[in-house]
């Protein structure tokens, strides 16, 4: 064991691997970044049959968050200690183009073509659940709370989502930052975890995630017992359709995940330890 890296040589990491990420076949990247979608879906639905009850009493809703977020760090961990590709962590291959190791195309075709099969993934993770059966338990409340989640996310102004996404991709690509710089399994998987489990407890918006939790909601509301039961307001429901879910969440919360890992990680380390 080598120890831990020092930040700067955690940056020189992300150089390489965003290097390599920009060099990937499409083959490679398709495959990948339905692994992605899917791993982050997995983990959201898994937050929230964990954490249904709990959230849907507001008394131990910051428990509830609590919970939600430490099942929902699984999904990262799983992205970086298996094998996936992921729009939002990706945002770190900017430290690469700004070396002039990857070009401007290289890192647009990445993200294109990962951000593309991340949306088929969570999608199909979502079907996949609406076939089980599974919103039915707890006496229908994971189906409701699955239409709660949704429709407040498609609700949300676009100030608000853009806002939220910045601040829950200045954490998961901090978690990544991390990831890079352990040298062990269980050192890696304490890095993730963390700061995932602080962006879900707060709330913030992943546009990744929201490739899952808005269309299961969107299943999920086809059934009317589930909708009576989740308590939310009638204009949210009404903003609870495809296009609202791409429109109002996926567009403000992608730029602001662009600009919270971007910007705020990727970025600001290169200048510090390169430029400056």
């Amino acid at each position: 064991m080598t120890g831990p890296k020092s930040p700067a040589q955690i940056l020189d990491t992300a150089i390489d691997v965003g290097v390599g990420k920009g060099n990937s076949s499409f083959a490679k990247l398709a495959i990948l970044g339905i692994f992605g979608g899917a791993f982050i879906a997995l983990a959201a639905q898994g937050s929230t049959m964990a954490a249904f009850n709990l959230l849907s009493d507001p008394s131990s809703y910051g428990l509830g968050r609590m919970v939600s977020g430490a099942v929902f760090a699984v999904g990262l961990i799983m992205v970086c200690l298996a094998g996936a590709e992921l729009f939002t962590g990706n945002c770190l291959m900017i430290t690469s183009t700004l070396e002039k190791k990857l070009s401007v195309g290289k890192l647009l075709r990445n993200w294109i073509i990962v951000y593309i099969f991340n949306l088929i993934g969570g999608i199909f993770i979502a079907w996949l659940m609406a076939e089980t059966g599974l919103f039915g338990a707890g006496g229908n409340m994971v189906g409701a709370l699955t239409v709660k989640i949704a429709a407040g996310k498609t609700a949300l102004p676009f100030g608000s989502a853009f806002i939220l996404g910045i601040l829950c991709n200045w954490l998961v690509c901090l978690a990544v930052w991390l990831n890079f710089g352990a040298d062990t399994m269980l050192g890696k998987m304490m890095g993730i975890f963390f700061p995932i489990w602080l962006f879900v407890t707060s709330g913030f918006e992943h546009s990744v995630a929201n490739m899952y939790y808005i269309p299961a909601g969107l299943f999920a509301k086809a059934n009317e017992a589930f909708v009576s039961l989740s308590g939310a307001t009638p204009d949210a429901l009404a903003s609870l359709t495809w296009s609202g879910f791409f429109v109002n969440n996926l567009i403000p919360v992608t730029l602001g995940n662009l600009v919270g890992g971007g910007l705020f990680v990727a970025m600001a380390y290169w200048f510090v330890y390169k430029k400056a």
